[in-house]
Protein backbone atom coordinates (compact mmCIF):
# COMPACT_ATOMS: atom_id res chain seq x y z
CA UNK A 1 0.00 0.00 0.00
CA UNK A 2 1.43 3.43 -0.89
CA UNK A 3 2.05 5.59 2.15
CA UNK A 4 0.25 8.90 2.53
CA UNK A 5 2.59 11.82 2.06
CA UNK A 6 2.03 14.74 4.40
CA UNK A 7 2.50 18.14 2.82
CA UNK A 8 5.50 20.06 4.19
CA UNK A 9 4.57 22.70 6.80
CA UNK A 10 5.66 25.51 4.47
CA UNK A 11 3.31 24.28 1.73
CA UNK A 12 0.40 23.87 4.14
CA UNK A 13 0.97 27.38 5.49
CA UNK A 14 0.90 28.85 1.99
CA UNK A 15 -2.46 27.24 1.27
CA UNK A 16 -3.98 28.45 4.54
CA UNK A 17 -2.47 31.94 4.36
CA UNK A 18 -5.42 33.70 2.64
CA UNK A 19 -7.80 32.50 5.36
CA UNK A 20 -5.34 33.51 8.08
CA UNK A 21 -5.21 36.99 6.58
CA UNK A 22 -9.00 37.18 6.39
CA UNK A 23 -9.35 36.08 10.02
CA UNK A 24 -6.78 38.66 11.13
CA UNK A 25 -8.48 41.38 9.08
CA UNK A 26 -11.93 40.59 10.47
CA UNK A 27 -10.66 40.70 14.05
CA UNK A 28 -8.90 44.03 13.55
CA UNK A 29 -11.72 45.63 11.59
CA UNK A 30 -14.15 44.77 14.39
CA UNK A 31 -11.76 45.90 17.13
CA UNK A 32 -10.52 49.14 15.57
CA UNK A 33 -12.79 49.92 12.65
CA UNK A 34 -12.02 49.92 8.95
CA UNK A 35 -10.38 53.35 8.71
CA UNK A 36 -8.15 52.89 11.77
CA UNK A 37 -6.87 49.45 10.77
CA UNK A 38 -3.58 49.54 8.86
CA UNK A 39 -2.60 46.88 6.37
CA UNK A 40 0.68 46.22 8.17
CA UNK A 41 -1.27 45.44 11.35
CA UNK A 42 -3.28 42.81 9.52
CA UNK A 43 -0.11 41.30 8.08
CA UNK A 44 1.59 41.28 11.49
CA UNK A 45 -1.34 39.56 13.17
CA UNK A 46 -1.35 36.91 10.45
CA UNK A 47 2.41 36.47 10.84
CA UNK A 48 3.39 37.62 7.35
CA UNK A 49 4.92 40.69 5.75
CA UNK A 50 2.91 43.58 4.31
CA UNK A 51 4.20 42.60 0.89
CA UNK A 52 2.78 39.11 1.31
CA UNK A 53 -0.60 40.59 2.21
CA UNK A 54 -0.64 42.55 -1.04
CA UNK A 55 0.10 39.40 -3.02
CA UNK A 56 -3.37 38.18 -2.05
CA UNK A 57 -5.29 41.43 -1.55
CA UNK A 58 -4.10 44.50 -3.51
CA UNK A 59 -5.72 47.04 -1.17
CA UNK A 60 -7.40 47.32 2.19
CA UNK A 61 -10.74 47.84 0.45
CA UNK A 62 -10.32 44.57 -1.45
CA UNK A 63 -9.38 42.87 1.79
CA UNK A 64 -12.59 44.12 3.41
CA UNK A 65 -14.63 42.91 0.45
CA UNK A 66 -13.06 39.47 0.76
CA UNK A 67 -13.94 39.42 4.47
CA UNK A 68 -17.56 40.24 3.65
CA UNK A 69 -17.76 37.65 0.88
CA UNK A 70 -16.25 34.94 3.05
CA UNK A 71 -18.40 35.60 6.09
CA UNK A 72 -21.70 36.94 4.77
CA UNK A 73 -22.13 36.40 1.04
CA UNK A 74 -21.43 32.68 1.23
CA UNK A 75 -23.99 32.18 4.00
CA UNK A 76 -26.65 34.15 2.12
CA UNK A 77 -26.08 31.96 -0.92
CA UNK A 78 -26.54 28.88 1.25
CA UNK A 79 -29.73 30.36 2.70
CA UNK A 80 -31.06 30.96 -0.80
CA UNK A 81 -30.30 27.37 -1.77
CA UNK A 82 -32.02 26.10 1.38
CA UNK A 83 -35.10 28.20 0.66
CA UNK A 84 -35.31 26.95 -2.94
CA UNK A 85 -35.11 23.29 -1.90
CA UNK A 86 -37.21 23.49 1.28
CA UNK A 87 -40.46 21.49 1.15
CA UNK A 88 -41.91 22.09 4.63
CA UNK A 89 -44.04 24.91 6.05
CA UNK A 90 -42.87 28.45 5.35
CA UNK A 91 -42.95 29.29 9.07
CA UNK A 92 -40.44 26.51 9.75
CA UNK A 93 -38.20 27.76 6.94
CA UNK A 94 -38.33 31.30 8.28
CA UNK A 95 -37.50 30.11 11.80
CA UNK A 96 -34.57 28.06 10.49
CA UNK A 97 -33.20 30.98 8.46
CA UNK A 98 -33.27 33.31 11.48
CA UNK A 99 -31.58 30.94 13.89
CA UNK A 100 -29.00 29.82 11.34
CA UNK A 101 -28.05 33.44 10.69
CA UNK A 102 -27.47 34.03 14.38
CA UNK A 103 -25.46 30.83 14.87
CA UNK A 104 -23.30 31.37 11.78
CA UNK A 105 -22.98 35.17 11.80
CA UNK A 106 -24.51 37.08 14.70
CA UNK A 107 -22.87 35.04 17.45
CA UNK A 108 -19.47 35.05 15.72
CA UNK A 109 -16.90 37.79 15.02
CA UNK A 110 -18.57 38.21 11.62
CA UNK A 111 -21.50 39.85 13.38
CA UNK A 112 -19.23 42.82 14.00
CA UNK A 113 -19.21 43.64 10.29
CA UNK A 114 -22.56 45.37 10.71
CA UNK A 115 -21.05 47.64 13.37
CA UNK A 116 -18.38 48.67 10.87
CA UNK A 117 -21.01 49.40 8.25
CA UNK A 118 -23.08 51.54 10.61
CA UNK A 119 -20.10 53.49 11.90
CA UNK A 120 -17.98 54.02 8.80
CA UNK A 121 -19.48 53.06 5.50
CA UNK A 122 -20.84 56.55 4.81
CA UNK A 123 -17.24 57.72 4.39
CA UNK A 124 -16.51 54.96 1.87
CA UNK A 125 -19.12 55.10 -0.94
CA UNK A 126 -17.52 52.27 -2.88
CA UNK A 127 -17.79 49.93 0.10
CA UNK A 128 -21.34 51.10 0.78
CA UNK A 129 -22.39 50.15 -2.74
CA UNK A 130 -20.52 46.86 -2.48
CA UNK A 131 -22.23 45.97 0.82
CA UNK A 132 -25.63 46.86 -0.58
CA UNK A 133 -25.15 44.70 -3.67
CA UNK A 134 -23.39 41.82 -1.92
CA UNK A 135 -25.31 41.59 1.36
CA UNK A 136 -28.36 43.81 1.74
CA UNK A 137 -30.16 43.01 -1.51
CA UNK A 138 -29.49 39.22 -1.54
CA UNK A 139 -30.43 38.81 2.15
CA UNK A 140 -33.59 40.86 1.66
CA UNK A 141 -34.46 38.71 -1.36
CA UNK A 142 -34.19 35.44 0.59
CA UNK A 143 -36.51 36.62 3.37
CA UNK A 144 -38.94 38.30 0.98
CA UNK A 145 -39.25 35.16 -1.14
CA UNK A 146 -39.93 33.11 1.98
CA UNK A 147 -42.71 35.48 2.97
CA UNK A 148 -44.14 35.44 -0.55
CA UNK A 149 -43.99 31.64 -0.52
CA UNK A 150 -46.05 31.57 2.67
CA UNK A 151 -48.59 34.00 1.26
CA UNK A 152 -49.02 32.02 -1.96
CA UNK A 153 -49.47 28.78 -0.02
CA UNK A 154 -52.11 30.34 2.25
CA UNK A 155 -49.85 29.98 5.32
CA UNK A 156 -49.44 33.74 5.77
CA UNK A 157 -51.90 36.52 5.14
CA UNK A 158 -51.22 39.08 2.43
CA UNK A 159 -48.84 41.39 4.30
CA UNK A 160 -46.67 44.03 2.56
CA UNK A 161 -43.65 41.88 1.77
CA UNK A 162 -41.01 44.61 1.56
CA UNK A 163 -41.90 46.26 4.86
CA UNK A 164 -42.38 42.92 6.64
CA UNK A 165 -38.97 41.77 5.44
CA UNK A 166 -37.35 44.82 7.03
CA UNK A 167 -39.34 44.18 10.22
CA UNK A 168 -37.89 40.66 10.43
CA UNK A 169 -34.31 41.62 9.62
CA UNK A 170 -33.97 44.73 11.80
CA UNK A 171 -34.04 42.96 15.21
CA UNK A 172 -31.42 40.50 14.00
CA UNK A 173 -29.10 43.35 13.10
CA UNK A 174 -29.82 44.97 16.47
CA UNK A 175 -28.68 41.78 18.21
CA UNK A 176 -25.41 41.76 16.28
CA UNK A 177 -24.84 45.47 16.89
CA UNK A 178 -25.59 45.10 20.59
CA UNK A 179 -23.21 42.16 20.97
CA UNK A 180 -20.31 44.10 19.44
CA UNK A 181 -20.98 47.44 21.17
CA UNK A 182 -22.66 48.04 24.53
CA UNK A 183 -23.30 44.33 24.98
CA UNK A 184 -19.53 43.78 25.18
CA UNK A 185 -19.30 45.96 28.31
CA UNK A 186 -19.51 44.19 31.66
CA UNK A 187 -21.57 47.08 33.03
CA UNK A 188 -24.35 46.25 30.57
CA UNK A 189 -24.89 42.75 31.95
CA UNK A 190 -27.05 40.72 32.07
CA UNK A 191 -26.55 39.94 28.40
CA UNK A 192 -29.51 39.47 26.12
CA UNK A 193 -30.39 35.87 25.36
CA UNK A 194 -30.30 35.95 21.54
CA UNK A 195 -32.04 32.62 20.99
CA UNK A 196 -34.88 33.56 23.35
CA UNK A 197 -35.22 36.98 21.74
CA UNK A 198 -35.35 35.46 18.24
CA UNK A 199 -38.00 32.99 19.38
CA UNK A 200 -40.07 35.77 20.98
CA UNK A 201 -39.83 37.90 17.85
CA UNK A 202 -40.72 34.92 15.69
CA UNK A 203 -43.74 34.06 17.84
CA UNK A 204 -45.05 37.63 17.66
CA UNK A 205 -44.41 37.85 13.94
CA UNK A 206 -45.90 34.43 13.17
CA UNK A 207 -49.13 35.29 14.98
CA UNK A 208 -49.28 38.48 12.97
CA UNK A 209 -48.55 36.69 9.69
CA UNK A 210 -51.15 33.97 10.09
CA UNK A 211 -54.50 34.43 8.37
CA UNK A 212 -56.95 36.10 10.72
CA UNK A 213 -59.39 33.19 10.56
CA UNK A 214 -56.65 30.85 11.77
CA UNK A 215 -55.81 33.09 14.70
CA UNK A 216 -59.48 33.40 15.63
CA UNK A 217 -59.87 29.62 15.58
CA UNK A 218 -56.81 29.24 17.82
CA UNK A 219 -58.29 31.70 20.34
CA UNK A 220 -61.61 29.82 20.36
CA UNK A 221 -59.82 26.54 21.03
CA UNK A 222 -57.86 28.11 23.86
Amino acid sequence: MPSLVTAPPRHRRKESRPQELLDAALALFVEKGFAATRSEEVAARAGVSKGTLYLYFPSKAELFKAVVRGNLSALIAQGQQLAEQFEGPSALLLHQLMHTWWQRVGSTPAGGIFKIIVAEVRNFPELAQFYRDEVVIPAHRVVARTLQRGIERGEFRAVPVNETTHTLIAPMLFLALHRHSIGACAAMQPELDPAALIDAQFDLMLNGLQPRATRAARRNVA
